[in-house]
């Protein structure tokens, strides 16, 4: 049963001032009424995180790691309950949700297994050298602890996954974060059932309460608040480029700036290089098409420019795309200012004078039709507002003179999350020419594939060059995502009683790194 009330360090907090979960598809407001948080409820989460951090953080690891499988447990225990109120706020469908809990719940557990390797601690030990001349070396030991209390900001197109539980609260949790969540306006009823999941999970492991806390508000002041709390020490964000560079903004102004891993934006472009092209015309338009309108296109990967030098096949390839777009149903967008963005950003690809190949099916005035248009190589880098991502089921194919023209593109690129190469055997040296332009401008580069849909494992880069990411030197998605909230401190020749056990002289079932060689000490 849905209470209405943000989520205050274990205490449930009703408030004066409310807002209402919309049906997406439908646009019908639905039950109950949501608690608006107000600049006390932040202040108290914030008090209470930082009151818990040092607690938590000097849990053992093992207790750390079971915490994490426990949340992981209590939200797949929810089962249907949210799958179905989570179809309601958002439109998504059923099988796509399911998915995504996997995903969610998974991604806990892999970060439990994370901590307990142990490895992401950074562990380095350089043993004195009382004897060397002219000066004496002396004993410096090194390890990765938590920055303390993190602000995590739910999605709107990843109600679980990158929302309350998501990536950015299991790898702060894993850190050894406290954490404290803006929920998404667009979800608060299931922001509300996984709040608590993980409160059944904090009182089953007697975690300190302050681990854990979520407010939810329409107005941007909130997140404000949020990310101006002193206590607050990193911030982790996917949205809109404006939303993150606000939050950046803010972060950068506070009398001790703090780091924001903000993802914001990323067209994805593709390659296709002539000889793939050339044997697969058909089959590649018809997966193009399924990428770029998987899950209305409201996905961070989505292939939003797609490159190919002029030819017979080219042509082939945009006729059967314009075939395989009349079977696209359009489907309903996560909100209706999605959807209205998305309407907007249509128009100013046609006011920028492209050529329309193709769309889907209409639908109501809920939902997002599938668009594909082209223009040239010299039109669009003439015209850099056709670079510009457009969020939702469109995408812009141009055709280059030739692979020269193509390299000149990507050159001009912003940063992406993703940039994408098809190619045959006999395309490999004209690809080895593109690599390190899309090594300079993506976090991941991927074969013969299509961006939509990331893999949550350990080589996972789901970040890259601003925009994409406010930090292209991390990953939202993967274990390495546990670095966005650890500083390295050293100790210099402290007594063995002081040091952290991690860091003593004997046996360690984990990785460190002694006198400059990597070794377990079993």
């Amino acid at each position: 049963m849905l209470t209405g009330k943000n989520m205050i360090a274990g205490v449930w907090r009703a408030a004066t001032e409310h807002f209402s979960a919309v049906d997406a598809a439908s646009g019908a407001a639905l039950e109950p009424a949501f608690a608006h948080a107000t600049a006390q409820d932040v202040a108290d989460a914030c008090a209470a995180a930082a009151a818990a951090q040092p607690a938590y953080a000097a849990l053992p690891l093992s207790r750390r790691a079971a915490f994490l499988r426990l949340v992981a447990d209590k939200i797949d225990a929810l089962g249907d309950t949210l799958t179905q109120r989570a179809m309601q706020e958002s439109g998504l469908p059923e099988a796509r949700l399911n998915g995504e809990r996997g995903r969610t719940v998974g991604q806990l557990r892999l970060f439990a297994d994370e901590v307990e390797n142990g490895a992401w601690q950074g562990l380095r030990i350089d043993h004195a050298q009382p004897d060397r001349a002219p000066l004496p070396k002396p004993d410096l030991r090194m390890r990765n602890i938590p920055l303390g209390p993190v602000a995590v900001f739910g999605a709107s197109n990843f109600p679980l996954a990158f929302s309350v539980a998501g990536g950015d609260t299991a790898s702060a949790w894993a850190a050894g974060c406290c954490v404290v969540v803006k929920g998404h306006p667009a979800h608060p009823g299931t922001s509300e059932l996984v709040a608590g999941a993980i409160l059944e999970a904090i009182r089953e492991a007697e975690m300190p309460e302050g681990v854990f806390s979520l407010v939810n508000g329409t107005a941007n002041a909130l997140g404000e608040a949020l990310v101006n709390d002193p206590r607050i020490a990193a911030v982790g964000f996917t949205g809109s480029r404006a939303g993150g560079l606000a939050l950046m903004g803010h972060a950068a102004a506070r009398p001790v700036p703090i780091p924001v891993y903000a993802e914001m934006s990323s067209v994805n472009p593709v390659v296709l290089m002539p000889h793939r092209l050339a044997e697969a015309a058909e089959s590649l338009a018809a997966a193009y098409v399924g990428s770029l309108s998987l899950g209305a296109g409201q996905f961070c990967t989505n292939p939003g420019i797609l490159l190919a030098v002029e030819s017979e096949a080219t042509t082939r390839f945009i006729g059967s795309v314009a075939e395989a777009l009349e079977g696209i149903p359009a489907q309903t967008m996560l909100t209706a200012g999605i959807q209205s963005a998305y309407t907007k950003g249509i128009a100013a690809i046609v006011e920028q004078g492209a050529t329309m190949v193709g769309t889907g099916a209409e639908g109501s005035a809920a939902c997002g039709r599938a668009h594909v248009f082209t223009v040239s190589g010299a039109s669009f880098r003439a015209n850099p507002a056709l670079g510009h991502e457009v969020f939702g089921p469109s995408s812009i194919i141009v055709t280059c003179a030739d692979i020269g023209e193509v390299a000149a593109i990507l050159e001009g690129m912003e940063g992406q999350l993703t940039a994408t190469l098809h190619m045959a055997q006999a395309d490999y040296d004209a690809a080895r020419t593109l690599l390190p332009i899309l090594e300079n401008r993506a976090g991941r580069i991927i074969a013969n594939a299509w961006p939509t849909g990331v893999e949550v494992t350990h080589a996972m880069v789901h970040g890259g060059p601003f925009p994409a990411t406010s930090d292209g030197r991390s990953t939202s998605v993967g274990t390495l995502a546990i670095a966005r909230f650890l500083r390295p401190v050293s100790y210099q020749d402290l007594p063995a009683a002081l040091l952290p056990k991690a860091l003593l002289d004997g046996p360690s079932a984990v990785l460190r790194r002694i006198d400059g060689r990597y070794q377990v000490q079993g």
